[in-house]
């Protein structure tokens, strides 16, 4: 069987056994123009310098002609049928002029533990994952690019960053001895770097109420990684009273539903439930639904059903809020058939340019002057109680009398800053691998650098 066979044969093996699999999006190919400082491949003629105490493997796609190239200690260059090089004079072309070196960019910045950067196979329009889940889960199979270089940084070296199994330059990693051996191989120190440690091995969520994901310790990481564009800060929030979900790395403006489950609870089931009955209905939400651990679980069951309804729009319709309610009442009259025993709510306020509840505040201070210390008083308490009624935004369904009210959750005040990746990454195709004899691999290792590794 050759590689595509078996590639094929082990995605067809992923959705067989409930598996799910994220893509790693970005490479180090020499065409990407993102990956050179002038955000344009060089041009001919140019003068092309690789950062000296780097390494790094570069897929070459097409022929290039340049005036000279500084290559760092190690690495490689894999070319494609008809890549490669050719000598030209500087400027030869009038468009590049009397330009700067091409830099190509630092190879060693793409991390791991960076949500901007995966794919979640098959995922469905409507649907997102919190910032956590966005990373590969314990229980996910990884997949890098067949058809292109890469280089990917393992984190700070906190813990072993375990996923199901690992494919990458045609061959899918199911042992630690079989991936120790690879990451420990020239190539495996091309595209894998840091203190950090990659671990395989571990079995498919089986279980049909879901898994958790499993990423709560490196969640850290994973918020520092997303917020660096952003200064490492969250943007303010469009609402009032914004919600965080567990997982997530900033609050959103939406709700909450937290549903906890039975045995005969499938959460396949009732997430395509909620993306075909009830999420077309609502326009301009997105939807993520996921098992986590449950806050303050005292006695109860350890974890539970997520359904995050974010909204997209920049002035929040309440759309989440409809949504969350109907979706009470959808448990209330078919909880026991979903096998979901009982389903509390959580809203975030109205947006922030609604001026109702500034102008309600004005006018009670302005009587109360007006009217004296008594009227004052007197719409003081009715303004608390308002905001007493305002703030209770919790709502709770169980289908047993004894259910303990949810506990009710502070709302701290950002939004979310992304539910996509950046744009200037490119999303990979389904993978394919490309035939061999196509591809040839030509090591470099700069002779300037005594400490290179042969």
């Amino acid at each position: 069987m050759g590689a595509l066979g078996r590639a094929l044969l082990w995605l067809q093996l992923c959705a067989m056994t409930r598996a799910a699999y994220k893509l790693w999006v970005p490479n180090t190919n020499f065409e990407v123009t993102t990956n050179w400082s002038q955000n344009r491949t060089p041009c001919a003629g140019a003068a092309v310098v690789f950062p000296a105490d780097k390494m790094v493997s570069v897929l070459v796609r097409e022929g290039h002609s340049i005036s000279d190239m500084l290559l760092p200690r190690d690495g490689e260059f894999v070319l494609d049928s008809g890549a490669g090089f050719g000598a030209a004079d500087a400027g030869r072309d009038p468009d590049c002029g009397a330009a700067a070196p091409a830099l190509f960019l630092d190879p060693d910045r793409f991390s791991w533990h960076d949500p901007r950067l995966w794919r979640s196979g098959g995922a469905a329009r409507g649907l997102f994952s919190v910032d956590a889940e966005r990373v590969p889960c314990r229980h996910d199979d990884v997949v890098f690019p067949p058809d292109a270089s890469f280089r990917v940084g393992l984190g700070p070296g906190v813990g072993p960053v375990r996923v199901r199994s690992v494919w990458a330059l045609g061959q899918t990693f199911t042992r630690d001895e079989d991936l120790a051996a690879f990451l420990a191989s020239p190539a495996g120190r091309l595209r894998f770097h840091g203190p950090g440690a990659l671990s395989v091995g571990a079995e498919a969520c089986a279980d049909p109420s879901g898994c958790v994901c499993g990423n709560a310790e490196v969640q850290p990481w994973i918020c520092a990684a997303l917020l660096r564009p952003l200064g490492g800060r969250c943007p303010p929030a469009a609402c009032r009273d914004a919600l965080r979900p567990e997982g997530q790395c900033c609050d959103l403006c939406g709700a909450i539903v937290s549903l906890t489950h039975g045995p005969n609870f499938d959460i396949e089931r009732y997430r395509t439930r909620l993306l075909r009955g009830f999420l077309p209905q609502y326009q301009g939400l997105q939807m993520a639904v996921s098992k986590v651990p449950r806050q303050n679980a005292g006695a109860e069951a350890d974890t539970e059903i997520q359904v995050v309804l974010a909204e997209t729009g920049p002035d929040g319709t309440g759309g989440a809020g409809r949504l969350a309610r109907a979706l009470l009442a959808d448990v209330a009259e078919h909880g026991e058939g979903l096998g979901v025993l009982s389903a509390a709510v959580r809203e975030s306020g109205a947006p922030v340019g609604d001026g109702s509840a500034a102008g309600l505040e004005g006018s009670g201070m302005r009587a109360g002057l007006a009217g004296g210390v008594a009227a004052g008083l007197l719409l003081l308490l009715l303004l608390a109680g308002a905001l007493l009624l305002r703030g209770a935004r919790s709502f709770r369904w169980s289908r047993r009398e004894e259910a303990a009210p949810a506990p009710f959750v502070a709302p701290l005040g950002f939004s979310n800053p992304v539910f996509d990746v950046a744009g200037s990454v490119e999303p990979p195709s389904a993978p394919q691998v490309e035939n061999s004899s196509s591809v040839s691999r030509s090591y470099f290792v700069n002779p300037l650098f005594a400490e290179a590794e042969a």
